[in-house]
Parts: C-alpha cells; structure tokens; sequence
C-alpha cells in the first residue's frame, strides 16, 4: 500500500469525519452485539423452563422484554451503520473531489512537451476511471475495513469472555483465510494494473477515432478501425475475465471457512454442552456470532480487492503527479508586461525530437511595433512564439520582456498580457459568444460583436440561425477552417492584451478577407506590440520590421521596401505571390 500513502494528507484534512465515522462503527458493532446475547439468554430460558425451574409467567414476560430489547438494539444498530455510511462514504466523495481536482491543476501546470509524449485517451482515463478506483478505496474499503476489524474485536472479545477453548477452536481456519487473501491480493494488484493500461489503450483509440472520424470516412477505413477496435476490446475481455476469476475465488472459499466454523461450533460446543462446560444459550450465541462474522469475513475478498485495485491506480496517478513541470513561476509577485520583447542569441532544441528550430537568434521589437516572421515550413517561426509565451524555456541566450529576464516574470502575468491565435485554430464545444468571450469573461454582447466585426466573420455569424448562440461541435468542426481562424482571432482581439501573438492564423482565409482583416489590426495593434507568423507577404508588408527564418537562423531582416528590393528569399516570394494576384 505504499502508493495509497500519498492519501494520507486527505484523510489529515478531513479527520473530524473520518474519526466520528470509526467512533459511530465501534458504537453499532457494540449494539449489534446485543442480540445474540438476548438471544442466548431466550434459549437458556427456554431450557429451563423445559427443565422445570423456571415459571411459565416469568418465561413468557422475559421473553416479550427480550424480544423488544432485540427490536430495539437492532433499530439504534441500523441507524448508526446508516450514519457511518452517511460520514465516511460523503468523506471519499470529497476526497474523490479534491484528488480530481489536484490532478486537473498538475495537467495545467505540465509543459508541452509532456502532452507531445501521453496521449488523450491515457491522461482522460486517469482522472476518471483510476480515480473512481482510488475512491472505492478511501470509502468503501475502508468503510468495510474497518467495520470488520472493529466487529472482530468486538466480538471475539466476547466470544473469549464466554468460551476461550471454544473460540480457539472456531478461529482455526484464520491462518488459512489470512494466506490466500495474501495470495489472491498480489494476484489482483498484477491483473489491476494489466487492465487498466489496457483500458488506458482503448480510451486513447477511441478519443483519436472520434477526433479523426472525417479521415476515417475519407479514406473507407471503417472496416480497418473496426477490426482495431474489436482487437482491443477482446484484449480489455480477456484481461478482464483474467482479473474476474481471481475476484471470484474470494466468495466460495469464504463461505467454505464460516462453514467449516460452523460446523466446528456445532459439534465442540455440543460436546461442550454435553460435558456441561457451557450451556445451550451460550452455543446458540457462538452460532450467531459466526454467522455475524460471515459478511465481514466475506467481505475481505471485496476489500481486498479495491484495496489493490486502487493501489495499482494511486500507483498511475502518483506517475503524474510527481513529474516536476518544466515550466515553473518563479515570482509570485506582481508584473506588468508593456511590450518590449528582445531575443538575445536564443538557441533551442526540441527535446522529443532533438530538432534545433532556433540557432543563436537575436531581434528587438519595441512596444508599439510590429514583426512579421516570414520563412519555410520548419523555419522555426512558430517557435518564437511558443517562447514568448514560455510553453517552453530557451536552452541558451535569453528572452528578455521589458529589459526584464521572461524566467524572472509572474508566469500569469506574462501570459494574462498576450492575445495568442495559434496556427490550429482551437475552438471549445460551446457557443460561439462563450468561445470568443473565453478572451475576456466579462465581455459584453457589444465587445463580442465588435470583435467578430473586426475579425471579418460578424456576417458568417448573424447568417446563423441561432447566431452568437450557436453551439459548435468538438473543436470547432461546425464552421469551416476560416471561420474558425476568424473566430479565434476575435477571441484574441476581445482580450485587449499589450501583445498580440498571430500564429499563421490567415492561412484559410481568401485574399480579400485577409486585406480586410489586416486592415481592421492597423488601427487596433496602434499601441500594442504585434508578432505576425505568416507564409504571405501580403501580411507582412505592413510590419515595421520583417524577419526572414532559414533552418533556425535569421536569414534576412528588414522593412518590405528594404527587402523588395534585395535579392533573396523575401523578393522571390514577393513577385512570386504578386504574379499569382495579378492571375486571379
């Protein structure tokens, strides 16, 4: 249970249910012993009243007082296990809570290149169905755990009291229960865990069926994902069925022990009863006792069970939780961000591929200005980006934000400070309004509008028939690709930010459209340090400076009518996308 330990700081937290949930147990299983004991002393009087020396008026009202003490120990029994379920069972659902939530916050906290090395499917899996598991451990577990415990002491306390000789001789099958749970417990931590990797697999395979099911359908590949498909499920049976037979060797052999006991009660405490060591009342109460015992001793399996199964999963989480984020805020201070943004002899190398996208660059852009980044596929120019933004952290030189280092900077802060529009454009399984309002909450229905106005797509959106209400399916898949692009830049523009990071995000949309766009972002991007990522001159002429990316490094800089007119990459692509214009 070593993994299962990281738990013990939420049972700190809520120690006042946890401890009134064991205080309630101890008392209901101390009720619970009651009947028995009424009911020992009912055949002990009977007996001596078939013995003749007790009188039929005295049985009779002893009876009916017994019969009403049974009825109502076994009432005030039934609400304080009601209680303990109501206290530790509402305790694991806050623990269940608290645990999803802590998990959440270290997805957030993880940098990008742990999303590039898990998929979906595993992490989704994790947080819902391991800790479900982990769960069933902090209260169902441990609610039975420690119900069992208790009424075995409770019990064979008594059980001591009234007989030594019989009890030992009822609790000989013990050593044998206690090996094969031993057995059985490894035994279904090895399986467990088999299975929910397994289950981890299948999550993955659907989430990226679901994502990708228009690739599917164009490519006639639903006969090969079915046959996938199919394979995995057999492998989730098999492992399941494997991790069900262990389980289901608990019950039986259960059973098979309290019956042996039984039988061990029935015959030593006859011959008890013979020799005159102990009266029938006290046999009938061992008998009682045993049966009362059958469900906790049953339950042992079960407990044992959820206990490994949510070792196995603590064991997937803790995985998680333990990786220290690469990206750490390392002031928690206030910071304003006005704009200034240098690169000094930034070099980086992706980790997960060991690609370097930027060699030894270098530029300055002041607060106000705008840089165009224009270069081939694997330049490097979505890199910068993603390096003002610190998704990751240069390897050598330094990025500077206001003179200020960017490590040094409140990480919410310089984030809170940038309008970002990636080149894939992202949108949520929400309305249209919430997914431009997710730029600024508190966004009116003017500030949505007059957003979407200057991003070009208010027509596209009021031609809808519900509108700013429209809800759009998983990632956006309602509206076409320049539709997406325009929303997500209006979702940048609604921010207001004193930086606007604009990642390729013109590439879906005509000519006109984006002339219109970009004409709209002269005025707005006034006062605001702008970084414009594109394929296009056309979104770059307008730039104060413009860089050109080659393998990493900077190529060419300048404005557009100093780099029209020198030969090389900037003018090539220049009169290349003029003659095409000049086509259409």
């Amino acid at each position: 249970m070593k993994e299962l330990q990281y738990l013990n700081k939420y049972f700190i937290k809520y120690k006042f249910q946890f401890l009134l949930g064991i205080l309630i147990t101890i008392v209901a299983q101390i009720f619970s012993l009651f009947t028995p004991e009424y009911i020992g002393q009912i055949v002990t009087l009977i007996e001596d009243y078939q013995n003749g020396n007790a009188a039929e008026d005295v049985v009779r009202s002893q009876l009916t007082t017994n019969i009403l003490l049974i009825l109502g120990t076994t009432l005030v029994a039934g609400i304080l296990t009601f209680l303990m379920r109501q206290t530790l069972i509402v305790m694991s659902r806050h623990v269940e809570f608290d645990l999803k939530n802590e998990v959440f916050r270290q997805y957030e906290n993880l940098s990008q290149s742990f999303y590039k090395k898990n998929r979906t499917g595993d992490l989704m899996n994790r947080i819902s169905e391991d800790v479900g598991r982990v769960r069933q451990y902090v209260g169902p577990a441990i609610m039975y755990a420690l119900n069992t415990v208790i009424r075995f002491a409770v019990i064979g306390t008594h059980m001591v009291i009234i007989s030594p000789k019989l009890t030992l001789y009822t609790l000989i099958p013990l050593p044998i229960l206690a090996y094969s749970i031993f057995w059985i417990s490894t035994e279904i931590n090895k399986r467990s865990t088999l299975y929910q990797q397994n289950l981890s697999m299948l999550a993955t395979f659907t989430q990226e069926m679901f994502s990708g099911i228009r690739v599917i359908k164009a490519y006639a590949l639903e006969k090969q994902k079915q046959e996938d498909f199919s394979k995995l499920s057999r492998d989730s049976v098999a492992k399941n069925l494997s991790l069900a037979k262990v389980n289901a060797q608990f019950g039986p052999l259960m059973i098979l022990l309290i019956g042996i006991s039984n039988l061990v009660v029935v015959y030593v405490g006859g011959t008890m009863y013979i020799n005159g060591n102990v009266s029938l009342g006290e046999v009938a109460q061992f008998i009682l006792y045993i049966n009362m015992l059958t469900w906790p001793v049953a339950s042992l399996g079960w407990i044992s069970s959820m206990v490994q199964e949510a070792e196995a999963s603590q064991k997937r989480i803790n995985e998680f939780l333990k990786i220290e984020p690469e990206i750490k805020n390392t002031n928690p201070g206030h910071t304003p961000i006005l704009g200034q943004i240098a690169f000094e002899n930034v070099t980086f190398t992706y980790e997960d591929t060991n690609i370097t996208a930027l060699k030894n660059v270098s530029f300055t852009v002041n607060k106000g200005e705008t840089l165009a980044i224009l270069g081939r596929t694997g330049s490097g120019k979505s890199t910068i980006l993603s390096l003002i933004s610190r998704l990751y952290d240069v390897e050598k030189g330094r990025i500077t934000i206001d003179g200020e280092n960017i490590e040094d900077l409140n990480l919410y802060d310089l984030r809170n400070s940038i309008g970002f529009v990636p080149q894939d454009a992202f949108l949520f399984s929400d309305t249209i309004k919430n997914n431009i309002k997710f730029g600024k909450e508190d966004a009116t229905d003017e500030e949505v509008a007059d957003a979407a106005k200057k991003a070009v797509v208010h027509n596209n959106i009021i031609g809808f028939t519900k509108q700013y209400d429209t809800v759009l399916g998983e990632r956006g898949i309602t509206l076409s690709g320049g539709q997406k692009q325009r929303v997500s830049i209006a979702r940048a523009l609604i921010k207001d930010a004193p930086v606007l990071l604009l990642d390729d995000c013109l590439s879906a949309v005509d000519t006109e459209t984006e002339e219109a766009i970009l004409n709209n972002l002269l005025d707005f991007c006034r006062d605001k340090t702008t970084i414009i990522v594109s394929h296009r001159v056309s979104s770059a002429k307008n730039a104060d400076k413009i860089i050109i990316l080659e393998d990493g490094e900077i190529l060419q800089q300048g404005t557009h009518n100093q780099l029209v007119n020198v030969a090389g990459y900037y003018k090539e692509l220049y009169l290349k996308q003029l003659s095409e214009k000049e086509l259409q």
